[in-house]
């Protein structure tokens, strides 16, 4: 399944080279061949994240603060962590986390 993720508000810097867009291609992992936001996320950590993952993730989900779009819609809106992603979606990750 071909995906877009977009990584902002300082998110970029965890990645390696600091890339905000990354065009994806996952791969099902359970047996109905759907990709849920539960596993991209640990895909993510597993794949992406090259620094300090605990500014992403807490648990099995993104730390509070973070927000997240699915084709410009609230991932809460979608289902969190348990929302279907279909081909060609969009997930946007955007940091509102700013020191002071």
């Amino acid at each position: 399944m071909h995906l877009t993720l977009e990584f902002g508000g300082g998110l970029e810097l965890l990645l390696e080279k600091s890339t905000k867009v990354h065009k994806v291609d996952l791969q099902p992992n359970d047996g109905d061949g759907k990709v849920v936001m539960k596993g991209l996320l640990a895909w993510v950590k597993s794949n992406l994240i090259k620094e300090r993952p605990e500014m992403f993730l807490k648990g099995d989900s993104v730390r509070p603060g973070v927000l997240v779009l699915i084709n410009d819609c609230d991932w809460e809106l979608c289902g969190g962590l348990d929302a279907e992603l279909e081909e060609k979606d969009v997930v946007v990750f955007i940091s509102t986390l700013h020191g002071g």
